[in-house]
């Protein structure tokens, strides 16, 4: 029977899910006019200012060590500045949807990450390596549609930093669980966001074009600020508290769901295509969220 403390779990990866899945689209309008590495750079460092404040000023922020403070920024730029920021920067050159659907391997590559560095050797249920794998098929069904777009340079830039920003994301996730600090999961986030976002900031005047600041959109600042309240400051907080509470390859089905909003956003808002192929995708993803909660359900089962 679920308990309290596992049902605000819940609750949380519920959060992440569905407001994740609407973060790709504000992250492509938001691009699109803003240089896309301070773009990402100022949401999550303005996130990690309202937080830090919020809590200095109720007193709830916690105090770390320097050990614990380093425990904190690893993964700040790991899943923060690396993660995110490629993510980010993937907008200017490939679909809001097929970014999201891109980014759902990542349970496969936190799978991976537990058995390479030893922490997880044993074989995973069989029911979660069908979830990987239908997942995984999802998202090299949705590459038929857009055969033609591998001749791009941009595109396929755009398609591989999705890749190494879903890998840097999942490594970050990992050593966050397995180096766990004593903080509360707000506070976690406050040194994560900002940690990340400094990152964004300091490698910015390198890698944007900072010109594009003469000509940014409305539209740019809305997704700014949706992105502020939303993304960072609710959905990373309960994305925390559930890493915390939840297991690592639970809460990366997020992954999988994000698709099914991004997809249906970027058609409804950007009029991106959604084909025959892409609602097999959509279905390879869903089978693959079932079976992965299901493994892991089974295995906690067998294990207590």
């Amino acid at each position: 029977m679920m308990n309290g403390e596992n049902r605000k779990a819940y609750l949380a990866l519920a959060v992440v899910c569905t407001v994740w899945g609407t973060t790709y689209l504000g992250m492509r309008i938001g691009v699109q006019t803003f240089p896309p590495l301070l773009f990402s750079g100022i949401r999550h460092t303005s996130a990690a200012l309202v937080l830090f404040l919020f809590l200095k000023g109720t007193g709830r922020f916690s105090a770390f060590s320097g050990s614990e403070l380093l425990r904190q920024v690893i993964p700040g730029v790991l899943m923060v500045g690396l993660g995110n920021g490629l993510i980010g920067w993937s907008g200017r050159y490939i679909p809001s949807g097929l970014a999201a659907l891109i980014t759902s391997v990542m349970p496969l590559y936190v799978v991976g990450i537990n058995f390479v560095s030893g922490i997880d050797r044993k074989m995973p249920h069989p029911l979660v390596l069908l979830g990987l794998s239908l997942g995984c098929g999802g998202v090299l069904l949705i590459f038929k549609d857009n055969l033609q777009d591998l001749g791009n340079p941009d595109y396929v830039a755009g398609v591989l930093v999705v890749f190494l920003g879903g890998l840097s994301w999942a490594a970050g996730s990992v050593f966050a669980k397995q180096r766990p600090t004593p903080g509360n999961a707000l506070s976690n986030a406050t040194i994560q966001l900002g940690s990340g976002g400094l990152t964004l900031l300091l490698a910015s005047p390198f890698f944007d074009n900072m010109n594009e600041l003469r000509t940014i959109s409305a539209e740019s600042i809305y997704a700014l600020l949706y992105l502020i309240a939303f993304g960072s400051l609710l959905a990373f907080a309960c994305y925390l508290y559930a890493l915390e509470k939840l297991p690592v390859g639970l809460v990366s089905v997020y992954a999988y769901i994000n698709p099914f909003i991004a997809l249906g956003l970027g058609a409804v808002v950007l009029d991106e295509k959604i084909t025959m192929m892409t609602a097999l995708a959509l279905l390879g993803t869903l089978g693959g969220v079932y079976f992965i909660n299901r493994g892991y359900t089974v295995s906690k089962n067998k294990s207590t």
